[in-house]
C-alpha cells in the first residue's frame, strides 16, 4: 500500500505531536462545556468518543483519498462559548443547538460562500494570520522556561543539535529526550490513566429558539471565524490545493451525524494542521499526508478508549507540551512571517493582521483571528484606495495561482535548504 511506503518516523511523530497538543491544550475546556449542561461521567466519555471518531475519520479518510493532509479538529473557542453560555440548558437542548450549528456549517460549505470570501484575502494577509495564530505557541514554548527551565533548555539544545545533524528527526528525538527527562524526574502524572472503553450515549435533540440564539449561533460564528478561517490560511500557506468548500461541508456533516453523541462542532484545524503540513513532518510535501492519516488514526484510538488515552496524553507536563509545540512550529512561523512581509505593498497591512491576531483580542465573543483579518483588510483597502485597478488586480491573485505559487516555493525551499544536505 502506498501509504506505508510514504510513512516515516517524522510524519508519524508529527501526527502524534498534533494529537498531544490538540488534546492537552483544550480538553479541560471540553470537559467544562459538557459539565455546564449537567453531563454525567458517561456522557463526558461519550463526548470524547464522538469527537475522537469524528476528528479521526474526517482527517484520515480525506487525506488518503486526496493524498494531501486534511486536518479536522474540535472547536476550542466553541467549547469555551458553551462552557460560559451553557448554564440553564439541559443536554437535550445542547444537542439541538449542535445540530443547528452543524446544519449552518454544512450550508456554508455546500453553497461555497465561505470559500469565495477566503479567495478575496491576499496571500500575504493569510500568511500573517497564520503566523499570528501560531506565534502564541512559539512564545509559550519559551515562557514555559519560567517554571521548567532545565526541561526547556534540554529540549531547545536537543532540537538545535538534531536540527543540524538529523533534521528529519529533530522533533521526534526532542520529544523522546523530553519524555525520558520527565520520567526520570518523576514528572509524568500516570495517576490520571484509567483503562476503560468509551460507550457512546445517544441524546435526543430538543429544539428551542432560546438555545438556537444563545448556543447555536455563537457556536457557528466563532467556529467559522476563529477556526475555519485560520484553517484555510494554514492550507494555503502550506501550498496545498484542497477543495475548501467540500472540507467545510464534510466537517458540518460529521458534526451533524455525531452531534447526538456529543460532537458539538468539528472544523478545519490551524495549529495542529501546521504541525502536520510543515517540513518537520516530511521534507517531501507529497508525503506529508501520512502525518494527517497518523493523526486521524490516533484520534480514533483516543475516541475508542476515551478516558484512558485522554489521561495518558494529559500525563505529560504542560511545559513539555508547550515546548514541543513551539519548536515543531518554528519553521511554519518563520515561513508565514517571510511571506507576509515579502511584498512591500502588503507589508503594513500584513503586520497589522499579525499583531492583532497575536494580541489575543476578543470582541463580542469572536477571537483575534477574525479581527486580525478585518484590521488587515481595512488597512489594505485604505492604502490602495484611489489606485489604478490593474495594480489592485496584481495584489489579490486568484486562489488557484496563489496555491500553485506557494506549493512551488515550498518545494524549492525544501530542495535548497542547507539543513537537509541537498543541493539545488
Amino acid at each position: 500500500m502506498t501509504f506505508f511506503k510514504d510513512l516515516s518516523l517524522s510524519s508519524f511523530t508529527a501526527g502524534f505531536v498534533a494529537v498531544l497538543v490538540g488534546f492537552t491544550s483544550s480538553v479541560a475546556i471540553v470537559f467544562q462545556a459538557a459539565q455546564s449542561f449537567g453531563a454525567t461521567p458517561e456522557l463526558i466519555s461519550s463526548w470524547m468518543w464522538a469527537l475522537g471518531i469524528g476528528m479521526g475519520l474526517a482527517s484520515a479518510l480525506p487525506s488518503l483519498w486526496w493524498r494531501q493532509p486534511v486536518m479536522i479538529a474540535w472547536s476550542t473557542p466553541g467549547a469555551a462559548v458553551l462552557a460560559v453560555a451553557g448554564a440553564g440548558y439541559g443536554m437535550g437542548e445542547a444537542v439541538g443547538a449542535f445540530v443547528v450549528c452543524a446544519v449552518l456549517i454544512t450550508l456554508a460549505g455546500a453553497t461555497g460562500w465561505f470559500e469565495r470570501v477566503m479567495n478575496r484575502i491576499p496571500m500575504a494577509l493569510a500568511s500573517a494570520l497564520l503566523a499570528g495564530v501560531l506565534a502564541r505557541f512559539g512564545l509559550e514554548a519559551f515562557l514555559a522556561a519560567r517554571t521548567a527551565l532545565p526541561l526547556v533548555l534540554l529540549m531547545l539544545l536537543c532540537y538545535l543539535v538534531t536540527r543540524r545533524l538529523l533534521p528529519r528527526y529533530a522533533v521526534p528525538l526532542t520529544l523522546l529526550a523530553a519524555i525520558v527527562f520527565a520520567a526520570v524526574r518523576g514528572e509524568l502524572a500516570w495517576g490520571g490513566v484509567q483503562l476503560s472503553v468509551a460507550t457512546p450515549v445517544f441524546t435526543m435533540p430538543v429544539f428551542s429558539w432560546q438555545a438556537v440564539v444563545s448556543l447555536a449561533l455563537p457556536l457557528f460564528v466563532v467556529t467559522m471565524a476563529s477556526q475555519n478561517l485560520p484553517g484555510v490560511a494554514a492550507i494555503r500557506a502550506a501550498g496545498y490545493d484542497l477543495p475548501v468548500s467540500k472540507l467545510i461541508t464534510l466537517s458540518g456533516l460529521s458534526t451533524l451525524v455525531l452531534a447526538p453523541f456529543g460532537a458539538f462542532a468539528l472544523n478545519l484545524s490551524a495549529i495542529t494542521a501546521a504541525i502536520c503540513m510543515g517540513r518537520e513532518a516530511h521534507e517531501d510535501p507529497a508525503r506529508r499526508y501520512t502525518a494527517a492519516v497518523s493523526c486521524g488514526a490516533i484520534y480514533v484510538v483516543v475516541g475508542i478508549f476515551g478516558a484512558a488515552v485522554t489521561g495518558l496524553l494529559t500525563a505529560f507536563p504542560k511545559e513539555l507540551v508547550a515546548a514541543i509545540a513551539g519548536l515543531a512550529l518554528l519553521g511554519t512561523i518563520g515561513s508565514g512571517l517571510a511571506a507576509a512581509v515579502r511584498d512591500e505593498a502588503h507589508r503594513e497591512a500584513s503586520l497589522i493582521t499579525f499583531l492583532v491576531t497575536l494580541s489575543g483580542l476578543s470582541i463580542a465573543g469572536i477571537g483575534s483571528a477574525f479581527w486580525g483579518v478585518v484590521a488587515g483588510a481595512v488597512a489594505l483597502a485604505i492604502q490602495q484606495a484611489g489606485r489604478r485597478k490593474p495594480f489592485a488586480g496584481k495584489v489579490i491573485a486568484p486562489a488557484c495561482k496563489i496555491r500553485q505559487d506557494a506549493r512551488a516555493a515550498a518545494d524549492a525551499a525544501a530542495r535548497s535548504s542547507p539543513t537537509t544536505g541537498e543541493t539545488p
